[in-house]
């Protein structure tokens, strides 16, 4: 059974500060010390003015405490029974015996004067407030679980066996205000053990900022590990997320990949797991977001679409590691079946990695939340005269005559049982070239299109394009606007492979359907565009794929800027480029500026992709000659 706690609200579209706040790794050892104070105290009169009882509990059990009585201040609370008692009200709180109340929130002072009177005499208070950080680590003291006090996330982190992370970022933050930021950093190692704490003063606003596993190590005369990376900005304005890319590497050119960040809130379930092919191994980093040992029994898998569901039998430490090859529980899932992660909120969003056994060639990529909130909207089928496209989820198609594209549509909400798609194929100049009608999916259908096969005696003019999946509502009238697809390239030269998942959106239209288009601050329609595009380091070129779509018509063409900075935020050098609308540009920059003006960049360059006009979509990763290369999707702040 999943945990009882409030993550991340798809309504309000933000995180639940609470669930942040108590699963902190500076407030776990706190909270542990208050229970141990509960436990000795004798009789404790449990006060649970704001329901956050049971989610505390969840991570820190209030075993061995003697549970006077159990009080709320809501009426529609009273009678709600938790491990065996039953909640009164608040009032009844003056003729309970005890010594000791227990106010079950944060910022409790006010809580507890409103109940002064009703506090039975000599009886002496506690609160979660113990578990407060120190406020120099908050942005609002007035205010504890404000959601910019926890402005955090993990990623995952490895320094060993010759393999390497970096995870790049920048001060988005001071751009939207905030004056001295600071990251505390937290690293982990794969028992969940503390191995470095440190902070980072961040540079100027937009400056770029960089976490390397092979300098972290030599900073901190650490062992060989493989854990996760606690990050938390210390006053935080405009984002409550930390963003970033994240790099896989290796001493050899066979380990190359680049992922997006954690999702930041922990979910019920995770979907787009590849099952490996016969050449392949597929590992699932089960990474412990919590302070709690996971139980054996609580995680498991399945294949898509079967209700059999095979538990993982072991527990992981709190805030652990651990590498799970996916044949230990399917052993028969094979390429292109998807497997179903069921996550109990242990987790925010993970990383698998998959062995090419042939070459050793190695990558990561992740799942993504599987949405257990949505249902069918009859409407969106008739929204066609307004919305055109609608939903729409593009990727490029890479050179065909290097590399083959692979696109498999995968199921992210458990109330999906058809998805009736289609995949439109373009040219770079936004002219469609072959459309291939998926027909309506069954929710255990794994259909995996061969982009090159499907494209087979069609030639592209610039020898790229991009395809787009929308829903087909000839072949059913299924839809919730969540539709998710994996997309696979191999390098037909070098042997490597690299992969990316994403969900569709609606794209450059003025009507707005349930918070679409998208919008990066303030509210629908998102129509203009800031992504951020780190670059690697020698022997590293970065590549960016950029797609115009638009479920109408727009622009005839975009108006976008490349922006070289320097890792300080200083604009270096300014390339303008169009893009044909439903069109698609893929790009070097040692294609857009030379190699002088990269070197004035410094030795932390990135490039901003700006465009007031439309919104685009970008793919980014690194080539090494013929060697490997990496590809994902790009974030915007």
């Amino acid at each position: 059974m999943a945990l009882h706690i409030k993550t991340f609200s798809n309504q309000s579209g933000g995180g639940n500060a609470f669930y942040k706040a108590v699963t902190h790794p500076l407030a776990a050892p706190k909270a542990r010390e208050l229970i141990s104070t509960l436990q000795k105290a004798g009789p404790v009169a449990i006060y649970d003015p704001l329901g956050q009882l049971d989610s505390f509990a969840e991570f820190f059990p209030l075993g061995g405490v003697e549970v006077a009585g159990l009080y709320v201040q809501d009426v529609e609370q009273i009678g709600h029974v938790w491990h065996n008692h039953t909640a009164q009200p608040v009032t009844n709180l003056k003729n309970c015996e005890t010594r000791n109340v227990f106010v079950a929130a944060f910022d409790s002072p006010r809580l507890t004067d409103h109940i002064r009177a009703l506090i039975p005499p000599q009886a002496k208070t506690h609160s979660l407030d113990s578990l407060r950080l120190p406020d120099a680590m908050l942005t609002d003291r007035r205010n504890y679980l404000a959601n910019l006090n926890f402005a955090t996330n993990f990623a995952f982190f490895r320094e060993q066996n010759g393999q390497h992370t970096r995870a790049v970022t920048v001060n988005y933050w001071s751009a939207y205000g905030a004056a001295s930021p600071r990251m505390w950093c937290f690293l982990m190692d794969e028992k969940g053990e503390k191995l470095a704490e440190w902070f980072e003063d961040l540079p100027g606003a937009n400056a770029v900022i960089t976490f390397d596993s092979a300098e972290i190590r030599q900073r901190f005369k650490l062992p060989e590990f493989t854990g996760q990376l606690f990050m938390h900005v210390v006053g935080a304005a405009g984002h409550d997320i930390v963003k970033y890319a994240l790099d896989t590497y290796g001493d050899g050119a066979d380990v190359l990949s680049c992922t997006h960040d954690a999702n930041a809130w922990p979910a019920d379930q995770y979907a787009g797991l590849p099952a490996p092919s016969d050449d392949e191994s597929v590992v699932l980093w089960l990474q412990n977001s919590h302070p709690r040992e996971i139980p054996a029994g609580e995680i498991a898998l399945n294949l898509m679409g079967s209700d059999k569901i095979v538990p993982f039998t072991k527990t992981i430490a709190p805030y652990g590691s651990y590498k799970l090859d996916v044949a230990e529980l399917l052993p028969a899932a094979r390429w292109p079946q998807q497997i179903e992660i069921q996550a109990a909120k242990n987790f925010v969003r993970p990383r698998y990695e998959i062995a090419t056994k042939s070459n050793g060639h190695m990558r990561i990529a992740h799942p993504n939340v599987e949405r257990n909130d949505l249902k069918t909207d009859p409407k969106l089928a008739e929204l066609g005269t307004l919305l055109g496209k609608l939903f729409i989820l593009p990727a490029p198609i890479l050179p065909t005559d290097r590399f083959t594209s692979i696109v498999l549509p995968t199921p992210m909400a458990t109330g999906q049982m058809h998805l009736p798609l289609k995949a439109l194929a373009y040219d770079a100049r936004g002219k469609l070239v072959k459309e291939h009608k998926f027909g309506n999916l069954k929710r255990s259908d794994s259909v995996a299109l061969d982009v090159n096969e499907m494209l087979s005696g069609v030639k592209l003019e610039s020898g790229y394009g991009h395809i787009e999946l929308v829903y087909d509502f000839e072949s059913g009238r299924e839809a919730d606007g969540w539709m998710h697809a994996l997309f696979r390239y191999h390098d037909r030269t070098s042997g490597h492979a690299a992969e990316t998942s994403f969900g569709a959106h609606v794209f450059n239209t003025v009507l707005t359907y349930k918070n679409e288009p998208q919008s990066y601050a303030g509210r629908a329609p998102g129509l203009s565009t800031r992504l951020f595009l780190r670059m690697g380091a020698a022997p590293y070129d970065t590549r960016c794929h950029l797609i115009y779509p638009a479920s109408t018509p727009w622009n005839s063409t975009s108006d976008t800027a490349l922006i070289l900075n320097s890792g300080d935020g200083k604009e270096i050098a300014k390339k303008s480029v169009r893009i044909a609308c439903g069109g698609s540009l893929l790009w070097r920059v040692s294609d857009m500026f030379s190699a002088e003006q990269i070197k004035a960049a410094g030795a932390t360059p990135y490039v901003v992709v700006r465009d007031t006009t439309c919104r685009l979509f970008g793919y980014h990763g690194l080539i090494s000659g013929d060697s490997a290369f990496s590809l994902d999707h790009m974030f915007g702040f």
